[in-house]
């Protein structure tokens, strides 16, 4: 099983993304899942994935738009957003939009060419959980949120109480 930094520590990821050719409306069916979507398909089966056992979360792409996610954010356990290459920032800015602007509280998971040095950057974002590329460490990457000055912000829940360098 797959590892990844959530809140602080790292722990096992139960959740699986699916493509939209992956996706049957009968995984929703029957036994509880933890499943993440790409946006399109979990906008077409929202009626189907609010009658569900499973548990299913939004895949957001650069070129998403998350404000069409505004009628589900109660019920969303999570929003993934994906960075197809560590040099495209557009998901900071979703990530900080779905926290401040829409006040989304669930986990925001930042996935794809995720690495160690964008970890303290994208917690200042709102994201408090990091799938990391599978080259990267997470346990060593926990280190990431020491390497800065900590500066209070409007990040969301989560904060990297321990990496505060003043105390």
């Amino acid at each position: 099983m797959k590892r990844i930094i959530k809140n602080g520590t790292v722990v096992d990821d139960g959740w699986q993304i699916l493509t939209a050719s992956d996706f049957k409306p009968g995984l929703l069916a029957g036994k509880a899942r933890r499943i993440i979507l790409p946006l399109q398909s979990y906008l077409k089966h929202a009626d189907a994935i609010s009658n569900s056992v499973a548990s299913v979360g939004a895949l957001l792409e650069p070129d998403d738009d998350p404000a069409s996610l505004l009628p589900h954010l109660g019920r969303l356990p999570l929003i993934a957003v994906n960075f197809p290459s560590f040099v495209d920032g557009r998901g900071y800015s979703i990530g900080r939009l779905l926290r401040s602007r829409y006040a989304f509280t669930g986990e925001l998971r930042a996935v794809g060419d995720i690495l160690r040095d964008q970890l303290y950057f994208l917690g200042r974002c709102g994201f408090n959980a990091f799938a990391l590329r599978e080259d990267q460490d997470p346990d060593a990457a926990l280190g990431a949120f020491a390497d800065y000055a900590w500066q209070p912000d409007t990040s969301g829940p989560f904060k990297a109480e321990s990496s505060r360098r003043d105390g």
